[in-house]
């Protein structure tokens, strides 16, 4: 007798998964709770294979990483095919299930019920190593940039609690010299004593930028308050400690480039990707990192766009039409990438400049015009990626060209 196919639901968690494995009926075989531990996940494919009989199972996840990651690797690794439902999708599938309670049970039943009906869902592939390594060192990135500016915004916050003037003196995100400064002068009469002309002497000493510019205008901003405010040196001593945070992190930011840049390199298709204007080695490994390194798994640049949120979908009813939306899922790293080079790209590479102003001639908006330009690029991005050459500006931009 031919044992039916079957479908193995997973409900990921951090410490624990819930399988559920249905047959082509829909009716459960088998509904276990596991740990996210590797022998107790083998121990689960074994038994699911078992219940197979040597037939394919198709298994379904909830999560594409974190705590997910180890049963993704093993189901990989023993050659079983995997698809990816988002947990948006299992949420708004649930509401047409039986019952309104909500268990881990019944969400690995409604992933595995939704992988045997759905045929639209994609297989989930284990990224490349450099793939992977670019992953990780651009979160590491994004998450270090994203602690700057919040301590920039309470370094400020704190200062014009203080010394107002000296807060609006500077742009604490781009010079490294008023951190500098601020390390050991934070107030109006420490500004004051020290002077404009040993405080530039103090800052050369530490090869700050533009020293000179920096002490005039800190001391002009301590000739302005001769008040001490209320709690003004506890408020100095956090501003000092801030300034040295802001500094360490630039500093592991730039060593967090240097990596990222490394192992860009490392990619065959590092040359390719760069000689796109606009596309530098961060947003190229940003690239990398969330496609996998393999486009062969999006099937056609049009997919690439409605996961990167550059394919408008429509959103028709009734006698409305050519209604044109951004979809709610897409990945926002993949769109920031396309739109943050396009915006580049749009003032340095002439075929894009033509386009952009023609967009514009057109009556689009700017921010329109860059996502148009964004859209139009990826279609190029997966064309050089396919054929593995270079971009090339082999002639100037005509409107036949561009149209």
């Amino acid at each position: 007798m031919t044992v039916p196919e079957l479908w193995a639901g997973t409900d990921a968690g951090k410490a624990e998964h819930h399988c559920v494995v249905i047959d082509s009926d829909g009716k459960r075989k088998l509904s276990r709770r596991v740990a996210n531990d590797e022998t107790a996940l083998l121990q689960l494919i074994s038994d699911v294979m078992a219940l197979s009989g040597g037939e394919p199972v198709t298994w379904a996840i909830d999560l594409n990483s974190g705590g997910a990651a180890l049963m993704i690797a093993l189901l990989t690794d023993n050659g079983q095919r995997v698809l990816y439902i988002p947990g948006r999708t299992v949420h708004h599938a649930s509401g047409s299930y039986r019952g309104d309670g909500k268990t881990d049970a019944k969400d690995a039943f409604v992933i595995a019920d939704q992988a045997r009906m759905r045929r639209d869902l994609q297989t989930m592939h284990c990224g490349d190593d450099i793939a992977v390594d670019l992953r990780i060192l651009t979160s590491r990135r994004l998450d270090l940039a994203a602690d700057r500016t919040r301590t920039i915004n309470r370094l400020r916050a704190q200062m014009l609690e203080y010394f107002p003037a000296l807060e609006r003196a500077f742009d604490y995100k781009t010079s490294k010299a008023a951190l500098v400064l601020l390390t050991q002068y934070q107030t109006p009469a420490a500004l004051r004593r020290v002077g404009k002309n040993r405080l530039a002497t103090w800052l050369k000493n530490r090869k700050a930028r533009n020293y000179q510019l920096v002490a005039a205008t800190a001391v002009e901003a301590a000739e302005a308050q001769h008040t001490a405010v209320t709690g003004e040196k506890l408020a100095a001593a956090m501003v000092a400690k801030l300034a040295r945070e802001v500094m360490t992190l630039d500093e592991e930011i730039a060593e967090t480039d240097a990596l990222i840049e490394g192992r860009f390199h490392d990619h065959p298709h590092a040359e390719v990707i760069l000689s796109m204007p606009g596309i530098g080695p961060v947003l190229g490994a940003e690239f990398i990192a969330h496609t996998g390194g393999d486009l062969s798994v999006f099937g056609s640049s049009d997919r690439l766009a409605g996961v990167a949120g550059l394919a408008p979908v429509p959103k028709d009813s009734g006698r409305i039409s050519g209604n044109m939306r951004r979809p709610r899922r897409y990945c926002r790293r993949l769109l920031r990438v396309f739109y943050m080079s396009a915006m580049v790209a749009s003032r340095s590479c002439p075929v894009s400049r033509a386009f952009y102003e023609r967009k514009r001639a057109e009556g689009k908006g700017h921010k329109q015009a860059i996502i148009a330009l964004a859209r139009r690029r990826l279609n190029v991005l997966w064309a050089l990626i396919r054929d593995g050459r270079p971009f090339e500006i082999t002639a100037p931009p005509s409107p036949v060209a561009l149209a």
